[in-house]
């Protein structure tokens, strides 16, 4: 449930409120709006539920609300309807812009590195990504350049200025990740990995889900409540494509998706068109379609010379690929009122 607060609340009325709810055993978030603060409550149902009407009747307390969904701190009515803005350095993810985060899906070279965060910081892209540790179906495929690779993104960060999203594959992984890295990226082999989600509620580090192959929309926003419960409140979620019947594309990318999260929860929300078809030559148009969905950013891989690329070649575009798609981005975002 939560606790929304009058407008004219004083900070000690809310400090009473938040120990009220601590005694009780149960936890706080608090979120501090410009018009409404919000104490989202979380923990045993039937505690909330005797707690309710003494919160009620506390002093600054405008009402006591049930939300029923299994998630609540990544409800929408937990932030009052509004959706949430999250900074990755001084690039905001949300409110009204389009962002798209580009870049290699591996590690492999500084030189390729360094050449692909040139290419698209110049096309428009306002964040670099690459992978340092690679999650691979085979064991013998290459598995990336761990700490060197990090190496590398923090170079083309300071020769660019695009802040660095990696992935963190495992708890041991995470505080070298985020020594390089602003954002982490929670892959989709990991999205139900609970100790790895909570680990990343505890870095404060923005945190970028992707949704599992085969993972419904409430176990995704389920996964992000992990993160959330744990105090970060920076998350972003990524649809990538689920596993269908369909096998001509590499995954179906469910674009469902992104009006449904929009209306569920007050999270931005990213589209891989990427892993969501595994060709380049269905990025662009599924980049396109995103965007008119309502998506507030794109994640693109973007490599020199895919075809000589160490891991998911066929699904990476060319820099001049990835710069047509940009343009036609523009003209996309300015028809749906956005911006890219």
């Amino acid at each position: 449930m939560i606790v929304v607060m009058s407008p004219a609340h004083t900070r000690e009325m809310r400090d009473a409120v938040t120990r009220k709810i601590e005694d009780a055993g149960l936890r706080c978030q608090v979120n501090e709006g410009v018009e409404r603060t919000v104490i989202g409550v979380v923990g045993d149902s039937h505690t909330k539920e005797v707690l309710r009407d003494s919160l009620e009747a506390m002093a600054g307390v405008e009402s006591v609300v049930r939300i029923l969904q299994p998630y609540k701190l990544v409800a929408r009515e937990f932030h009052g309807g509004k959706d949430t803005t999250v900074w990755v350095g001084d690039v905001p993810i949300g409110g009204g812009s389009v962002v798209v985060i580009a870049g290699p899906c591996s590690v492999e070279t500084r030189e390729q590195v360094l050449q692909t965060a040139e290419a698209v910081k110049l096309a428009g892209a306002k964040l670099l990504r690459g992978g340092a540790f690679k999650p691979r179906t085979s064991p013998y495929s290459f598995q990336g350049l761990e700490e060197e690779a990090l190496k590398i993104l923090a170079e083309a960060r300071e020769a660019t200025g695009l802040g660095v999203v990696t992935e963190a594959m495992d708890v041991r992984q995470m505080d070298m990740v985020t020594k390089y890295a602003d954002m982490v990226q929670i892959g989709a082999r990991n999205m139900q990995n609970y100790p790895l989600l909570r680990e990343a509620g505890r870095t404060r580090h923005p945190v970028m889900l992707k949704r599992g192959p085969s993972a419904t929309i409430e176990e995704l926003l389920l996964a992000a409540e992990y993160i959330i419960a744990e105090g970060n409140p920076d998350v972003v979620l990524c649809e990538r494509g689920i596993r269908t019947f369909e096998n001509y594309t590499r995954y179906t990318l469910d674009l469902n998706a992104v009006p449904v999260l929009k209306s569920l929860t007050h999270l931005p929300v990213l589209v891989d068109p990427c892993h969501g078809t595994g060709k380049w030559k269905l990025v662009t148009p599924m980049a396109r379609a995103a965007v008119a969905a309502g998506a507030d950013g794109l994640l693109v891989e973007v490599h020199p010379e895919p075809d000589k690329a160490l891991s998911d070649g066929p699904q990476q575009l060319t820099p001049q690929n990835f710069a047509v798609m940009m343009q036609e981005l523009d003209a996309i975002a300015l028809a749906v009122g956005r911006r890219v």
